[in-house]
């Protein structure tokens, strides 16, 4: 979206569709895709993910949008008691850091909530030791529930990979999924660091989508 160095955050909270809408729809995200994480199983698929969980992980400008933010959304979103070792690690409350300083932030915003009088979150903390992306048909799941959107969207996005990098369908699938609206996404689209012809193409292939 801009010149900006990205910053990326791997999160689990339970199935991973809804996360993928629920941080895609975000102005300062630049992409999202689902993937299994947090184990040591390796090449893990949908159908044998092994001691892995269902994450998303989230690739954001971090002049837009702060990990704080992230997180505080991310904890505010799910009950991770309620879904720790559920099918085993599949659905897991988890927290994976790319690095020292998201750790720091990850111990302030988990401090605060302690001194909210809300107790520590039954959640893991760990490095992120790898990544494994899921199947494409888990990519922008509720997107993909819109069959003219993806028919519209092949246009602009030709290939999968494209499209579950594409920052307009991240946006999309959290339209789909109700977490935001076409008008919302239109405003900031016309803020987008883009040609003129292109802003607009976007613009208008979104309001011809039959949602």
């Amino acid at each position: 979206m801009n010149g900006t160095k990205s910053h990326s955050i791997t999160l689990g909270m339970g199935c991973f569709w809804s996360p993928d809408a629920l941080f895609g729809q975000l102005a300062g995200v630049i992409r999202t895709r689902v993937g299994y994480a947090g184990g040591t199983t390796e090449h893990p698929t949908y159908r044998e993910m092994g001691d892995h969980s269902e994450t998303v992980q989230i690739e954001y400008d971090p002049v837009r949008l702060s990990l704080e933010d992230l997180l505080e959304l991310f904890w505010s979103s799910h009950k991770p008691i309620n879904i720790n070792e559920y099918k085993g690690r599949q659905y897991q409350s988890l927290v994976l850091y790319h690095d020292a300083d998201q750790l720091g932030v990850i111990e302030r915003v988990l401090n605060d909530i302690e001194a909210q009088g809300e107790g520590r979150p039954d959640t893991e903390v760990a490095p992120l030791t790898a990544f494994y992306t899921a199947e494409e048909r888990h990519q922008k799941y509720y997107l993909k529930r819109y069959p003219d959107a993806i028919t519209k969207l092949a246009s602009l996005y030709p290939s999968a990979e494209e499209l579950t990098r594409a920052t307009l369908a991240a946006r999309l699938n959290g339209l789909a999924k109700g977490y935001t609206n076409l008008a919302r996404v239109c405003e900031e689209l016309r803020t987008w660091p883009v040609s003129e012809e292109d802003r607009e193409r976007m613009i208008r292939l979104v309001k011809q989508v039959k949602w």
